[in-house]
């Protein structure tokens, strides 16, 4: 009895910092320019149109941060055509910071996501030093004499960008997982790697928002997202 009672204990504890992010019915814990994003069939879904354009990239952002995580969460991403062969565009941020609230506009790190058959799971810095890793890349981002230009020192490979696409499904549901411990982040689409970064710098955030972007475009779109679950350690 008493090494179950432990084994239950432990149990709860492995537990203890897991949140659901979205409650499945509204935009309760999120704030942002609500006129792009609703709930739609159990998702929260941004959508934009040519006629109805986002100025800039904008954010619908968490009422909370976070510094040492696993996040797991679906998404789905379409052109406006409902398709995903034109423009779509999006990306999860993460350790991040508000730096337009009026507008909702964050810089820091993103998970990528899009239409096109490049960016998804690379690791971006939005509004930041930009590509820090591509798909398939095992980088160590490390100091140089321009923070806005680090220097990226590629150590190993994962796969080629071509394999981590085959595993992505268009326009469909994809199970995105960002895992960020210290200065190491990783990203995982339908359970396929696809980037492992060391961000040596002092530039390289330890806490901060979780946001859903918006991308700006020529053209309309729709993302959407579920299932949003944090684990932290406390």
């Amino acid at each position: 009895m008493k090494t179950l009672i432990a084994l239950l204990t432990l149990g709860s504890l492995a537990f203890a910092g897991e949140k659901q992010l979205f409650n499945g019915k509204d935009l309760t814990g999120w704030h942002g320019q609500l006129e792009f994003w609703s709930v739609q069939d159990g998702a929260i879904t941004g959508h934009t149109t040519a006629e109805h354009m986002v100025a800039e990239n904008t954010f619908l952002i968490w009422d909370g941060e976070a510094g040492d995580f696993e996040l797991t969460f679906k998404y789905k991403l379409t052109d406006m055509d409902g398709k995903s062969d034109k423009f779509g565009n999006s990306g999860v941020q993460y350790r991040s910071t508000v730096v337009k609230p009026e507008y909702s506009v964050v810089a820091g790190y993103q998970a990528d996501m899009e239409c096109g058959k490049t960016y998804s799971g690379i690791l971006y810095e939005e509004k930041g030093r930009g590509i820090l890793a591509k798909r398939g890349e095992k980088v160590v981002v490390k100091q140089s004499d321009n923070p806005k230009k680090p220097t990226l020192e590629k150590t190993g490979t994962l796969g080629t960008s071509e394999e981590i696409q085959a595993a992505i499904h268009p326009g469909e549901w994809n199970d995105y997982k960002i895992v960020a411990k210290g200065n190491h982040l990783q990203h995982f689409i339908n359970g396929k790697q696809t980037i492992d970064v060391t961000d040596e710098t002092a530039e390289g955030a330890k806490k901060g928002v979780i946001a859903l972007q918006l991308h700006k475009g020529p053209t309309g779109m729709t993302v959407q997202f579920k299932d949003m679950v944090l684990t932290t350690a406390d």
